[in-house]
């Protein structure tokens, strides 16, 4: 393997080098590290989401992610660092992603989209045709409490920046593949559906953003996902997003935001969240 640590150079941030072909290198060495030469679901894990893959199935692989090309342990309170592959009861593999990258690790640096998304090209390459993307997000409607959990709809990128490169044009308009959220919805008929707005980070958002952003259209506002949705309808695969309200959003909240807050209303909430996503697995 590859391993570059956490403060080791990163290939994808390489100009010259072909993110897809980076995949494919990492894709391999998780074949080789889990036995495992094809996955049929890819799930990333956020604030919330952790216990998720100890409810889905058996693990019969888990490997720390920085010894993977082009991953690194993330380092966010909440995210595990590693790459598990599980059975499903379904007899289907799972690949679970415990390492998600935020563009503001990097600053909003253009280069570093390649590793915000590159668990998702991974994830193709390593067979996957479904992404589930889950993460921890502030409620623009007040009638969403901390604990509650949302279909993703549609999303708003505001992150001034994109995975796509080069003239390469992919319609985006059921980038949360509308089957998935029907089989979401079946399993949990009170799921509600959201517009995510994803913004660059790490700051939490003033009153006067979250009121823009209420008036573009957006329900949930978070610091992920739509990059690597994005990511994921290009390679082709179906994408089902799942939000977790952690916080209320600025202006909304009766108290100040911080991450602690994020990771109680997750750690509380994960085991019902979890029980969820695994019943929903099963019909995937």
């Amino acid at each position: 393997m590859t391993g570059l640590g956490e403060w080791g150079f990163n290939p994808l941030e390489d100009p010259t080098q072909d993110p897809f072909d980076i995949a494919k290198t990492a894709a391999f060495e998780i074949a080789v590290a889990t036995g495992i030469g094809h996955h049929d679901i890819a799930l990333t894990l956020g604030s919330g989401w952790g216990a998720v893959a100890d409810l889905i199935g058996k693990t019969t692989e888990e490997i720390p992610a920085d010894e993977i090309t082009g991953f690194s342990s993330s380092g966010i309170p909440g995210h595990s660092g590693t790459i598990r592959s599980v059975i499903l009861p379904n007899n289907k593999r799972a690949l679970i992603i415990g390492a998600r990258t935020h563009l503001y690790q990097g600053h909003g640096a253009q280069g570093f989209v390649r590793r915000v998304v590159h668990s998702v090209r991974t994830a193709a390459a390593a067979g996957a045709t479904t992404m589930v993307l889950t993460h921890g997000a502030g409620g623009i409607r007040p009638a969403w409490q901390p604990g509650t959990a949302v279909l993703i709809k549609d999303h708003l990128n505001l992150t001034g920046t994109t995975p796509v490169e080069g003239p390469t044009f992919i319609d985006m308009t059921n980038i949360y593949t509308p089957r998935l959220r029907d089989i979401a919805k079946a399993v949990e008929p009170g799921l509600a559906e959201a517009v995510l707005a994803q913004v660059p980070g790490p700051q939490y958002e003033t009153p006067a953003e979250v009121q823009m952003l209420r008036t573009l259209g957006a329900d949930v506002v978070g610091m992920s996902v739509a990059l690597e949705a994005m990511a994921a309808k290009q390679a082709g695969m179906d994408v089902l997003g799942l939000s977790l309200i952690t916080n209320q959003a600025a202006g909304i909240s009766p108290t100040p935001l911080s991450h602690r807050e994020v990771l109680e209303a997750g750690a509380e909430a994960e085991p019902r969240i979890s029980a969820l996503l695994a019943r929903i697995l099963e019909k995937l």
